[in-house]
């Protein structure tokens, strides 16, 4: 059993936690582990094999850290040029199972559910394993615990070994037809999680969408390496129809069975969904993660990242706070928050993409201050890891380490910088700077200059690989 983990998405509905940098994936929403370290850990003792990750190109380097920080193992991450849901997602990652001739399982995740239950997940993983091995494509369905509008529903059909032949998936409905659905006890909410022979998703695909399957066969008749990342043809990639896996196969499929699943299940698609799965509510059932004093509020949830927030005389509310942005919302009108980051692309605002603290492969960097003609950065680089030989058309910088040391090359010249020491790097200089302590360095960038946008960037050498900002 291979374990294909896909790790794509925007996480919108997370805003202003959760930014097209940064979705919620890779962020620490219901534990101290981010949501991808959790579903990676909760397949200790399935016997799985080395999982493979599909993620997004700009994700890539997010992916790889938190699998480093959690000493896991992997069977590569994949790269999607371009986004184009999930059946040609899966698709890739098939092809690329079967491409020596193996034809493991697949144990299709997202990357971004909570299950609480671990015990009744994998022994759902057995049952959905026996009935894959013998050719079906296996889905899990969730047993409601209430009547819900947000998710797709699952009519269990004829009873199989450990479940049941699926006799229809049905759209999101209504709440007097959700609450006939939950009433029969035949309806099961759509977890979005799958297994099945590699070789059996390729022939269905090819019956039911040989546009998609062509694609991607192309696309990976050229896959290379780049560290541990495998990359496919970006333009071939780019003509594959969009298409989920739920329209593209499952709905068309007669080989679709379902096994049921009661273990704490959630999409966490909302931040009202995050208060209904949290554990830890008080007396008056809110939520409070971090610093946060309330008075006379009842049924909410407050998320204080940066300050102390003080919440008064408000009920059924949702509260969270970034260090550049605060959202307020109703309970019942967080699915909203879609349209603020509609607008917020539209308007083209940095809080749609970034949080003020962007993640970079050698560390990050936090945007403290700025004004007309400066703008002033906390630098953190990892030990042994090193930015861009690079140089800047409109832009300079003073450096001032902090802690650690800086191995900083301008032009030809090449010096150590400890702490309490400065150097200046002026506009059209050729420069780079290292980190080759085993400490964190820590830095002060002061900018200065008439456009200080992240792309003035011109980079000669980049140990990652990269080309763009």
């Amino acid at each position: 059993m291979k374990p294909v983990i896909l790790a794509g998405g925007s996480g919108s509905r997370l805003w202003p936690k959760s930014r097209a940098a940064l979705p919620k994936q890779f962020l620490s929403l219901t534990s101290e582990q981010t949501m991808l370290q959790e579903t990676l850990s909760r397949l200790n003792g399935t016997g799985a094999e080395k999982p493979v990750l599909i993620c997004n190109e700009a994700h890539r380097f997010l992916v790889a850290e938190q699998l480093r920080q959690l000493g896991t193992d992997h069977g590569g991450i994949m790269l999607e040029p371009v986004g184009r849901n999930t059946a040609p997602a899966i698709a890739l990652a098939a092809l690329h199972a079967t491409k020596d001739g193996q034809d493991p399982v697949l144990l299709v995740l997202a990357a971004d559910h909570l299950i609480k239950q671990l015990p009744e997940f994998h022994g759902a993983i057995e049952k959905a394993q026996a009935l894959a091995e013998a050719g079906n494509l296996v889905t899990f369905g969730i047993v409601p615990t209430e009547p819900h509008t947000g998710y797709g529903y699952i009519q269990s059909g004829d009873e199989l070994d450990g479940g049941f032949a699926v006799k229809e998936f049905v759209e999101k409905p209504d709440m007097e037809t959700a609450k006939t659905y939950v009433d029969s006890g035949k309806y099961f909410w759509n977890s979005g999680m799958f297994m099945f022979k590699a070789s059996r998703y390729l022939e269905e695909l090819s019956k039911f969408n040989p546009d998609i399957l062509n694609v991607c066969k192309k696309a990976i008749d050229s896959e290379s390496h780049d560290l541990d990342f495998i990359r496919v043809d970006a333009d071939i990639f780019a003509t594959c129809p969009d298409d989920s896996i739920d329209y593209a196969v499952m709905e068309k499929t007669q080989a679709a069975a379902m096994v049921p699943l009661d273990a704490g299940w959630s999409d966490v698609g909302s931040w009202t969904s995050l208060w209904d799965t949290a554990e830890n509510k008080d007396e008056n059932g809110n939520v409070v993660v971090g610093d946060a004093i309330l008075e006379g509020v009842h049924n909410s949830y407050i998320n204080a990242e940066e300050r102390l927030i003080s919440v008064i005389g408000l009920d059924d509310v949702v509260v969270v706070e970034t260090k550049d942005a605060v959202m307020v919302a109703h309970k019942d009108k967080v699915q909203d928050i879609k349209k603020v980051v509609g607008t917020l692309k539209a308007e083209k605002r940095p809080e749609f993409e970034f949080h003020r603290e962007v993640f970079r492969p050698w560390g990050s960097y936090d945007s403290i201050d700025n004004g007309k003609r400066f703008q002033v950065k906390r630098i953190t680089v990892k030990p042994g890891e090193k930015l861009s030989v690079q140089m800047h058309h409109h832009r300079a910088e003073h450096w001032i380490v902090v802690s650690g040391t800086a191995n900083v090359t301008i032009g030809e010249k090449t010096q150590l910088v400890t702490e309490n020491e400065s150097v200046y790097i002026p506009i059209g200089d050729v420069h780079a700077l290292e980190n080759p302590g085993k400490i964190p360095l820590e830095l002060i960038e002061v900018q200065s200059g008439a456009y200080l946008g992240e792309d003035d960037i011109v980079r000669f050498s980049d140990r990652y690989g990269r080309t763009a900002k």
